[in-house]
């Protein structure tokens, strides 16, 4: 049976359209995350950035790969029942922690976060992947896009560098160029969400989200992992968390030492 919180028919939807809502997921962990991010926020990690575009307003901060260091997040991660949820969606044995990241949109901030598609970045491959998506404030106008199904697409989207809108790698032909969903009539998924409500999404879903036009902060949590079939393989560059000196050769399954299993819980 699945998880009280998912439906075999949640599962269905997930395997189908690589996109769902769940409500709640983190419920229980929002103040612990809230948290979390405060500290994040007073002392970013190495990869933080602040998404600043000419011509934008406010203040777009994001950074990732910091739950080993913030006691919250690493809580949240092993007591929530994401690692019981996302081995549903996946319907896989096992779950490992990929990364967490953080993503802070403060009241009249107008960039947009880009559409774009997470798996292209990684050095992760298999269809056994699972991003949720957390706000930790209401959110209505900056809640996260998704389109349903894009985890099909015969062709990965193109990654780009958010601010400065250039290729990630120099191989540009083996992607597709990043579609506009708005203007292409695209299944958009969009919900008004509250704090601890959780988009789950393939890494291979295009998604973006809106800037926060609100009087209020959208601060928001986002947990990758992975199932049985993920494995290490290589791009032409560094990745996007870039982890580096890994030591991990194609083929192989992600090091359990830096991406431990969580599911089944020890």
């Amino acid at each position: 049976m699945p998880h009280p919180l998912v439906t075999e028919k949640d599962i269905a939807d997930f395997q189908r359209d690589g996109v769902i809502l769940i409500r709640g997921l983190f419920a229980d962990h929002v103040e612990d995350l809230r948290a979390g991010v405060a500290k994040n926020m007073a002392e970013p990690g190495p990869y933080a950035s602040e998404n600043k575009k000419d011509g934008e307003t406010g203040r777009f901060f994001d950074d990732y790969c910091n739950w080993q260091r913030i006691p919250e997040f690493e809580t949240v991660i092993r007591t929530s029942p994401a690692a019981e949820v996302a081995a549903d969606l996946m319907r896989s044995q096992e779950v490992q922690v990929f990364h967490d990241h953080v993503l802070v949109k403060e009241p009249g901030t107008s960039m947009a976060t880009p559409w774009h598609t997470d798996g292209p970045y990684y050095f992760v491959g298999g269809k056994q992947t699972v991003s949720f998506w957390s706000p930790l404030d209401t959110v209505k106008e900056a809640a996260l896009r998704t389109v349903a199904g894009s985890h099909k697409w015969e062709k990965p989207v193109l990654p780009t560098r958010w601010v400065s809108e250039e290729s990630f790698f120099p191989n540009e032909d083996d992607y597709m160029p990043i579609p506009d969903p708005d203007a292409e009539g695209m299944t958009i998924r969009e919900w008004d969400m509250m704090p601890g409500d959780a988009v789950a999404f393939n890494y291979d879903i295009l998604h973006g989200a809106r800037g926060n036009t609100s009087a209020s902060r959208r601060r928001a949590f986002s947990l990758r992992l992975v199932g049985d079939d993920a494995r290490y393989i290589e791009r032409p560059g560094p990745t996007s968390p870039p982890f580096p000196e890994h030591g991990m050769v194609p083929g192989q399954k992600l090091r359990e030492d830096w991406f431990p299993v969580i599911w089944p819980a020890n």
